[in-house]
């Protein structure tokens, strides 16, 4: 090992250089758009006397000074506090200590703006998940509503959950000029251990444990402010956010409600203080979002079997930056990039065991030793990713960063590069007359990453969850679940599926998932092609499969094809479920007509349809 910055992997160079080439023209573009907008500088100095009055009509006297003479950095704070979502509950307290600590810094900050946070678990299985994905967007231009008033010379993005923090950074981008840092707020303390969890499940799925069994278990698994403890989409976005430079290092992780954390908080306040153009160190966030760091969010997702929602999201953030990212550099980049942690739901550890054994510091560190990661990117701590290396730590009240773990605490949990737990980073694409369609197979048996069976194919999850409890699920089959898409209901996440599969399969049989839909990775053992782009209820070949087609899922040679040479002369079957009322779908209709397909991030902002 060696903090010697390294010459980066062949692959991460070329990947890179595609992205850049292909990306020149709308990059460009984007970078002109911000530049001209920092050079112009803070914009309420070009604010008419009332339109200022208004901005600052409820501050202290002295702030008004300050605002109106534009000699001190105005910070937008953003947040997606609610105390239903527990993850997002810690968050209540934070505008206070951060309006404390930017002053501390020099500077005014002010709460800028509420955004939406909805909570994956509690929505799992019920109507409200069809709005899920569509929330990312509407947190977007909530973000963007926020920061529209041209009072700001920096942000603090308080935000944790799924589509939350993809949300935020869109609307972030929007504002590339200015300095932002993520705040986030902590995983709870370990309850229920994953796999406990998850046996109580699928127990409950084959009717041997009741709900009082169930809800005991889910109680003791989700018990306490912070996010939830296995490796999903919140704990993945968290990840990312600090291996693209947007929180402080080692901020990741950190338990809420402890002092390091409250700590962690604070400082934020402090940096994006001195990020701003009136400080000393100008960092605005669309100059820190470039290719490289995109390169370095797949790589790290990559080699931490993280959430294929991000499959949707980097593309999505991507794009937010004037970056064309694709599957295809995914699928090149999952080719080099071993995997080094076993986070449930790809193994039995969660995010706090994770964190003490190494966490982010240790992962980062060995990534950039092996030229896996970009080392000279910006970040909100300075120019390198060097100094994500150091973990954070208690000196009094002040945070300070000097210990580098050079060993992981628990090789079951956390590996080096030169001993990972794979070669390949555990994502991949599978392409044929189906489709494309991303599979994660870092926690499938290797005799499952072949699949030939008989299709049984299914307009809702809720069907084939009928089918199991009536026991017509018999022998080998592939589950088709169609009509899923961001067209069809807004993608939902059909994580209800996982417990019967696991069922059919632990009892021999050989079963496997295709869908338009997602699952975030949460299909864990069962092999499960997700995402097929196009989606059925965009002519998708998806439309035309019946029951009883052969289909083959081969994630060793990237195949997912059904054996029906006459697939395209068929008939498209059209969806026999109505999505689209009930539950407030009937006030997203205008964004299952704009959205665009989940290869081009299932965005309503100008995708491809």
């Amino acid at each position: 090992m060696t903090d010697a910055p390294q010459t980066p992997h062949p692959r991460i160079t070329e990947v890179t250089e595609r992205i850049a080439a292909r990306s020149a023209e709308t990059r460009s573009a984007y970078l002109a758009r911000i530049r001209a907008a920092a050079a112009e500088g803070p914009a309420r100095s070009a604010l008419g006397c009332a339109n200022l009055a208004h901005g600052f009509a409820a501050c202290a006297p002295l702030e008004k000074k300050s605002l109106s003479e534009s000699v001190k950095p105005n910070i937008a704070i953003v947040s997606s506090y609610n105390d239903m979502l527990s993850a997002h509950q810690p968050l209540e307290a934070y505008p206070a200590l951060l309006k404390a600590a930017v002053a501390e810094a020099g500077g005014i900050a002010q709460f800028a703006g509420g955004v939406p946070a909805m909570c994956d678990g509690v929505t799992q299985g019920r109507p409200g998940m069809e709005l899920s994905l569509f929330s990312r967007d509407v947190i977007a231009m909530a973000a963007a509503v926020a920061l529209s008033h041209d009072m700001f010379d920096g942000a603090l993005m308080l935000g944790v959950c799924d589509k939350i923090v993809p949300g935020l950074l869109i609307g972030a981008l929007s504002f590339g000029h200015l300095p932002t840092v993520f705040v986030p707020a902590g995983p709870m303390p370990s309850g229920l251990p994953n796999p406990e969890k998850a046996k109580v499940r699928q127990l409950f799925a084959e009717g041997k444990a009741g709900r009082k069994e169930l809800l005991q278990a889910e109680s003791a698994a989700y018990h306490a402010p912070g996010t939830c403890t296995f490796y999903g989409t919140a704990n993945s976005n968290q990840m990312l956010m600090e291996v693209m430079g947007l929180h402080l290092p080692g901020a990741s992780f950190e338990q809420a409600g402890t002092p390091l954390r409250e700590a962690l908080t604070a400082e934020a306040g402090r940096r994006v203080t001195g990020l701003t153009a009136l400080g000393e160190n100008h960092t605005p966030i669309g100059e820190v979002v470039d290719e490289r760091a995109i390169v370095n969010a797949v790589v790290a997702l990559l080699a931490t079997g993280g959430s294929t929602n991000h499959t949707l999201h980097l593309v999505a953030i991507a794009a937010a930056a004037g970056i064309e990212l694709t599957w295809d550099d995914f699928a090149a980049l999952s080719e080099v990039v071993p995997l080094l942690t076993r986070m449930y739901p790809n193994g039995t550890a969660d995010v706090n065991r994770f964190h003490e054994v190494g966490g982010m510091a240790y992962l980062i560190g060995r990534l950039l030793d092996a030229g896996l990661l970009h080392e000279d990117v910006a970040t909100v701590t300075g120019r390198g990713l060097g100094s994500y290396r150091q973990r954070p730590a208690l000196d009094g009240t002040r945070v300070t960063w000097g210990d580098e773990p050079k060993q992981s605490g628990d090789t079951t949990v956390l590996r080096p590069a030169d001993d990972p737990f794979s070669a390949d980073g555990g994502l991949r694409m599978v392409t044929g007359n189906l489709g494309r369609a991303v599979i994660k197979v870092s926690a499938v048996a290797p005799e499952r990453h072949v699949i030939e069976a008989p299709a049984k194919v299914f307009d809702s999850q809720a069907a084939l969850q009928d089918a199991f409890a009536t026991g017509e699920l018999e022998g080998d089959f592939v589950a088709v679940v169609r009509f899923q898409g961001p067209r069809a209901n807004g993608m939902p996440e059909l994580h209800k599926l996982t417990p019967p599969l696991g069922v059919l399969q632990d009892r021999g049989q050989k079963v496997a998932l295709v869908t338009d839909g997602r699952m975030s990775g949460a299909s864990g053992k069962v092999p499960a092609a997700i995402h097929v782009s196009p989606e059925a209820a965009a002519g998708g070949p998806l439309a035309r499969v019946r029951e009883g087609d052969t289909i083959r899922l081969d994630a060793i040679t990237g195949t997912l094809e059904v054996l029906a040479p006459d697939l395209m002369e068929r008939e498209a079957a059209e969806a026999t479920v109505d999505s689209s009322t009930g539950t407030g779908r009937e006030l997203f209709a205008a964004f299952r007509a704009a959205v665009g397909p989940a290869e081009r991030g299932a965005a309503v902002f100008g995708g491809d349809r």
